[in-house]
């Protein structure tokens, strides 16, 4: 070590998984006259270049066991990791130990592994890597007497640094190579942690939590220009929007991420031809039809001038048909859909900047949990999974909903959990009629889908309405009756529960309670 800090490169250890980059790196350490040791698929890698390389196993004077899961665990490789210059030379001398100043180490593919199709548990397990990330830690850790490589990326400033310092690392490099290390080995173990965690009976909300998030793409910027951002997974998922296939149209932003959640989240909740338009997190129009083509006009006629520039999901294929009156009709963000026919495809094309993306698959799954963060901290919580159906209600006035009206109000339900709070929905025949969203009081919620409805010609009589929360007050109730609502569903709990229902057995409008509740905030 030289008295600035900085690390001359004499020996190093090199194994690998993936090879990328290394025959430039390892070329660069033998033209600095580094010593190179390394193991099996790596050693034989490094000899077919026609470079000098000892074998770890000439090290240790152990031969490679257990089909190669046991090189390096050795005391002599791990005390030439860990000595720190003058420090442990007498113990190193001793013992015969060779210095180790740079590890170059990446990992078992375990995460190539499990995002494979009909993976075992046992090919998942084989590719859990042991020697690797105990050789990553003990380098890191010892950032002040070596450096440690664990990705390709770092490989390119590393040989820059080498060739021009006379062979030698300073101190700042080796601290920020320690850390990304730390970073790897942490990444590694939250995978491992995720595949056999989702195998076993676990806590909705664990006392800790290990995310590993790993940038997939870097974003133009985030809800606002000034603002950075990016897309993280856990892990790599085989069905899910961060992986869907993107048929064409402008890099997803932010925002769109956003809307596109929403809007597939809500229709996932139909098992009948449905559509969900989206602006800025809230559905402004959801329906159901007799095919996806009727379903979006159904919903389009909810909120014609919300709706432009919006996000649109439907849950069946889209064909040519349906992508002709699409374009044909209004401006559209994103369109995602389980998938679309080459025709339509081709149709949408015309319109070169729409978004078009397709997820196979396409049914409603619970998270795990998801987290907000707050200052300081994070909020976890559960899902909002969790649905009714007619057996679940509970009737609470003199006048009880029709069949058809139970569905209206099932499905008024559904699309009120994907609204932002305080939310109320007026519907009928499994179309949304008027959406009041993010309102800081229930009754201006609900004037505003009146006004909604109004604006687009819509008539609200006989429709239902559906609230996310209890009614504090009556008088959301008579403005109901005002627009000539027949039936609501709500989830009760208000100590003023027997005041509503009262006004509700007056304006003669049939009332059910979910004793659930729907808040988005």
């Amino acid at each position: 070590m030289s008295g600035d800090g900085r690390l001359k490169i004499k020996n190093a250890l090199v194994s690998v998984s993936d090879k990328t980059g290394l025959e430039k790196l390892v070329t660069s350490l033998d033209e600095n006259k580094v010593s190179i040791f390394s193991t099996g698929g790596t050693a034989e890698f490094i000899e077919s270049l026609g470079l000098n390389v000892t074998k770890v196993s000439e090290i240790t004077n152990f031969p490679e066991i257990m089909d190669g899961r046991v090189k390096t665990l050795n005391p002599l490789i791990y005390g030439g990791i860990l000595n720190r210059i003058g420090i442990d030379d007498d113990i190193q001398k001793e013992h015969g130990m060779i210095n180790l100043d740079l590890m170059v180490i990446n990992l078992y593919p375990f995460e190539e592994t499990i995002s494979g199709k009909n993976v075992s548990e046992l090919d998942a397990i084989e590719n859990i890597d042991i020697g690797g990330p105990s050789m990553i830690r003990a380098s890191a850790k010892n950032f002040y007497h070596k450096a440690v490589l664990t990705h390709h990326d770092d490989y390119g400033s590393f040989i820059n640094e080498l060739q021009n310092n006379d062979c030698s690392i300073s101190e700042e490099t080796r601290r920020s190579l320690a850390v990304n290390a730390f970073m790897r080995t942490a990444m590694y173990d939250s995978v491992i942690h995720g595949f056999f965690s989702e195998k076993i009976d676990k806590e909705s909300i664990p006392e800790e939590i290990p995310l590993g998030l790993k940038k997939i793409s870097s974003l133009r910027y985030g809800e606002n220009p000034h603002q950075n951002a990016g897309l993280y997974v856990s892990q790599k998922q085989s069905n899910s929007l961060t992986n869907a296939e993107i048929h064409q149209g402008k890099e997803l932003s932010y925002n769109n991420y956003l809307d596109a959640n929403t809007a597939m989240n809500c229709v996932m909740e139909f098992d009948h031809p449905a559509c969900v338009i989206v602006k800025h997190v809230n559905p402004c129009g959801v329906a159901i039809g007799t095919d996806i083509k009727n379903a979006y006009e159904k919903s389009f006629e909810t909120d014609p001038e919300s709706a432009f520039g919006g996000v649109i999901a439907v849950n069946a294929l889209v064909d040519k048909t349906f992508a002709t009156t699409l374009i044909e009709n209004q401006f559209v963000e994103v369109l995602i859909a389980p998938d679309f026919s080459e025709e339509a495809i081709d149709v949408l094309k015309e319109k070169k900047n729409i978004r078009v993306i397709s997820k196979k698959k396409f049914k409603k799954t619970p998270m795990p949990f998801s987290i907000q963060a707050i200052d300081g901290g994070f909020l976890v919580q559960e899902d909002d999974w969790k649905i009714i159906d007619k057996d679940n209600i509970e009737y609470v006035t003199d006048r009880k909903p029709t069949d058809d009206q139970i569905i209206d109000l099932l499905f008024a339900w559904k699309v009120c959990k994907y609204v932002k709070s305080n939310a109320i929905i007026f519907a009928r025949n499994q179309q949304t009629i008027g959406i009041g969203a993010g309102q800081m009081s229930r009754v201006n919620s609900a004037k505003i889908a009146s006004l909604k409805a109004a604006t687009a010609n819509l008539d609200t009589k006989d429709s239902v309405m559906a609230s996310d929360g209890f009614f504090p007050f009556s008088d959301s109730i008579k403005m109901a009756s005002d627009n000539g609502i027949s039936c609501i569903i709500q989830p009760g709990g208000s100590i003023k529960d027997n005041e509503v229902i009262e006004e509700a057995n007056k304006q003669n409008i049939a009332m059910v309670m979910t004793r659930m509740r729907h808040f988005r905030h």
